[in-house]
């Protein structure tokens, strides 16, 4: 089920986008393994106080009336939505991290039996770490009731048995690594987000 969104305009987000040049155009590897010829890179838009307010004013608009009690994103990406979406709902926020590989809640951090979260990340392409985060979540005995994500790379492709409100659905060509027409031309791939530094194929 997606939700829809009254509050912004998906061409407003794409300017956003684009005014913080946060559209990269080249050969990149995305956190899901596979390869693009464009990224998205949140960071950049987020950089920006009054965007990222925007964006998590936005989200949570999604999801008024599903009282909500916390919010909870994946690290890195999902920091500041968390924090911002929070924020618009009156709500904590915290976020999971990778520990020997395994999304984890670090920091003192915890979920109560019962409580009911929102997962909310930056962009989502398969969804592989929005899924990791129910995960925690249920293990802790509380209930994920929702997903928000800036920008959907999947264009609704992603399930994840919860209602998913997107602010932006842009569909951007990406290739299986051994498929990949610009690894073909020997034209490095670089890993533009939080889990690893630039390399070559």
């Amino acid at each position: 089920m997606t939700l829809s969104n009254k509050s912004i305009a998906p061409e407003e987000v794409l300017g956003i986008f684009k005014e913080s040049e946060a559209l990269l155009e080249g050969h990149f590897r995305l956190t899901s393994g596979r390869h693009s010829r464009q990224y998205m890179q949140c960071a950049k838009v987020l950089q920006y106080p009054h965007h990222a307010a925007r964006l998590g004013e936005a989200l949570a608009e999604s999801f008024q009336g599903h009282n909500i009690d916390l919010v909870i994103g994946p690290a890195m990406g999902g920091i500041l939505v968390a924090h911002e979406v929070g924020k618009a709902l009156g709500t904590k926020a915290l976020f999971t991290e990778r520990e020997n590989g395994e999304m984890k809640l670090r920091r003192g951090f915890e979920l109560q039996p019962g409580q009911r979260v929102l997962v909310v990340e930056d962009v989502i392409t398969t969804g592989g770490s929005v899924r990791e985060v129910i995960e925690v979540v249920k293990a802790y005995g509380a209930e994920p009731v929702g997903v928000g994500v800036i920008v959907d790379r999947s264009c609704g492709k992603s399930e994840f048995g919860v209602p998913l409100a997107a602010l932006l659905e842009i569909e951007i060509e990406s290739f299986d690594p051994e498929a990949c027409p610009l690894c073909a031309e020997g034209i490095p791939a670089i890993k533009p987000g939080s889990r690893a530094v630039p390399t070559g194929k």
